[in-house]
């Protein structure tokens, strides 16, 4: 057991979008966040294009990270329908990949999925109309069920334990302001943040709205930081990684 007055240091960070081009780029950024943090954790569009090369070249780069790695596939994971390789890839190298469970690493409790689009508080879609529509909420739906499991179980299984929730797609409106208003639908769902609060996690973190705003709150009081490279690095960040200590 970690000492209970010892904080455990959680880097976070989110659309890394990873091409083949890169190889050789992220050695000294692994580094880094090896010196600073604990903890790195990963929140989706691993890749650029969803290819299983871009999934390999990152494998090798992340031979660089000596702290324990956690992560979510995003959008771009699933361009070419290969995201099953690109997970199986990361996790056979240093990285565990969530996908509607969870995990436990120095005491602190990490459940994590995908998430889906939706829309925000008054403005979400409804489960109504065509049956495209309704396959497009039931995604959202799925997703928020799969991610309160994942943190139930730890609830079962760890009494107590600090929780961390892991996410693509925001839980909430304040953390994508920013973005044009027309795609807010399609960058997260309010139905992942009741999980959230009920299950009194600690944080999530999420990616996919590059413009976004770095922090924000569910209405139960829950911290939920977008962690998107691309926010990171016009927020001044050197090396983009957001720190949080648990």
């Amino acid at each position: 057991m970690e000492d209970e007055n010892q904080k455990i240091r959680i880097a976070a960070v989110a659309d890394i979008h990873v091409k083949e081009s890169d190889r050789g780029k992220w050695a000294e950024y692994f580094k880094e966040v090896s010196s600073k943090a604990d903890i790195l954790i990963i929140c989706g569009d691993l890749t650029d294009t969803g290819d299983e090369g871009e999934a390999q070249l990152l494998a090798e780069e992340l031979k660089s990270c000596t702290i324990p790695v956690i992560g979510v596939l995003g959008n771009h994971d699933y361009e070419k329908g290969r995201h099953k390789l690109i997970r199986q890839i990361l996790q056979n190298n240093h990285m565990s990949v969530l996908d509607g469970e969870a995990l436990v690493v120095k005491d602190i409790g990490f459940a994590g999925v995908k998430g889906f689009g939706g829309g925000f508080d008054s403005h979400m879609l409804s489960m109504f109309g065509e049956g495209a529509m309704k396959a497009f909420v039931q995604e959202a739906v799925d997703e928020a069920l799969h991610l309160d499991r994942a943190l139930a179980r730890l609830d079962q299984e760890h009494e107590n334990i600090k929780k961390i929730a892991l996410l693509h797609y925001s839980p909430i409106k304040e953390t994508v302001i920013g973005e044009p208003e027309q795609i807010f639908p399609f960058l997260g769902s309010s139905r992942l943040a009741e999980p959230l609060s009920r299950r009194n996690v600690v944080a999530a973190f999420h990616g996919h709205a590059h413009v976004g705003q770095l922090e924000g709150q569910t209405s139960g009081g829950v911290k939920v930081f977008n962690v998107a490279k691309p926010l990171l690095l016009r927020s001044g960040y050197k090396y983009p990684f957001f720190l949080l200590e648990v």
